[in-house]
């Protein structure tokens, strides 16, 4: 049975059940080992415009999903479209969290997902091939409009304001027992400080323990949001 995280979004295993073991896919069996994390690079701040898609993803026939023409709500801020891919046991792409304000099936494999400036999304992508896993990655993303910088994510149109990236399945698990140590504390993660994620990040990447995220610390970020929209 699906069940839902206090961000609204599905929380899925690999195979389409809920997990909480986090394992990597058996298949093929020479697991990726895991990347040293390098710091974020917020210099890069330019949109490209496009949708940041993999044309390697539509091969079975099927045409490339074009960007939505529906880009804006009311005339309002411009949205960010993730395109999610699922072909199991080869291409994997999920949303940790996420609250999307709009949803587009593009294939049977393939769906695009949008959320307005501001929200925040966790994205999962994993990839294998005859030889193994190629790609386990982990990007928590904040949403932009249409005047801010941003930095280029892979089937993230435009990007987005980058506030955590992992890469390797140890690291996405570490990652992932953190935010379900969150949820856990009745905090949903979309609503978290953006500067908690940069931290973990950061602690991550020097090989430290993360703080953690208690509920006095969200209030205290609640309190500044409302001050300082």
């Amino acid at each position: 049975m699906m069940q839902h995280g206090l961000s609204g979004t599905a929380r899925l295993g690999r195979s389409g059940t809920e997990s909480s073991d986090y394992r990597e896919p058996k298949w093929p069996s020479n697991p990726q080992k895991s990347a040293p994390i390098s710091p974020l690079n917020l210099a890069n701040k330019e949109s490209f415009g496009f949708l940041l898609t993999d044309s390697a993803l539509w091969t079975d026939g099927e045409v490339p999903p074009h960007r939505p023409a529906e880009t804006r709500l009311s005339d309002g801020p411009q949205l960010t479209h993730v395109t999610l891919v699922w072909r199991e046991g080869q291409r994997e792409d999920w949303l940790k969290f996420g609250k999307p304000v709009a949803e587009r099936i593009v294939s049977r494999s393939g769906r695009i997902e949008s959320y307005a400036a501001g929200q925040v999304f966790a994205l999962v992508r994993w990839a294998s091939n005859d030889y193994g896993t190629i790609r386990s990655t982990l990007d928590i993303v904040r949403a932009v409009d249409g005047h801010e910088p941003c930095t280029p994510v892979p089937q993230v149109d435009p990007g987005g304001d980058v506030l955590l990236s992992v890469h390797g399945w140890p690291k996405v698990a570490q990652v992932f027992r953190l935010i379900d140590a969150i949820e856990a504390a009745g905090i949903d993660p979309c609503d978290v400080a953006p500067d908690h994620w940069r931290h973990i990040h950061n602690r991550l990447a020097g090989r430290e323990v993360p703080r953690d995220y208690s509920p006095a610390r969200h209030r205290a970020w609640l309190q500044r949001k409302a001050l300082f929209p």
